[in-house]
């Protein structure tokens, strides 16, 4: 087993002073340790019983459509206002400065559908809790949450407190 967060590059100061930025790139540029992150969520989501794949863009995109076709089940983009092209249903969720929306095509869930939500990390869980409402308003089930990154000292599990959460690594502290 390779030791995923050994995989993963820390960027100090990025977007902004003061912040680390933990950067899946050099995650993705190995293929074995993409693989077996793809592997350990795919038992996850075997166990939750989820029969399609909700992935966050951009980044969880790279993990949620990957997953889902290891998996042989749908894949669902779950994106900002304006970028899909057929109609959407919208969930709103407020930022710390201001608000913002997540949406998904409108026949892409179906009530009773069991839903992995995919993205590659987890910091405020503000966009996750977001979509977890959006696909329960379409009346699925959220099976789990799932993530790469856990940034395990930002306040998120609040938000998601009602949901399954699995993440393959956890960051503590920034400076971790």
């Amino acid at each position: 087993m390779i030791d995923l967060k050994k995989c993963i590059r820390s960027v100090p100061d990025f977007p902004k002073k003061g912040i680390v930025f933990r950067d899946i790139t050099t995650l993705l540029a190995q293929p074995q340790a993409y693989q077996q992150t793809l592997e350990e969520m795919g038992k996850y989501a075997h166990r939750r019983k989820a029969d399609k794949i909700v992935a966050i863009e951009s980044r969880g995109f790279i993990f949620g459509g990957a997953l889902a076709e290891n998996l042989g089940i749908p894949f669902i983009p779950a994106r900002k206002p304006g970028k899909l092209p057929a109609p959407t249903v919208k969930q709103e969720y407020q930022l710390e400065y201001g608000s913002d929306a997540i949406e998904i095509h409108v026949d892409a869930i179906k009530p009773g559908d069991h839903i992995l939500i995919v993205d590659d990390l987890i910091a405020t869980g503000g966009t996750l809790e977001a979509v977890c409402k959006l696909v329960e308003k379409m009346g699925a089930h959220v099976a789990g949450v799932a993530a790469v990154i856990d940034l395990a000292f930002i306040p998120w599990r609040d938000k998601l407190k009602t949901y399954d959460v699995f993440t393959l690594i956890s960051y503590n502290s920034e400076a971790e």
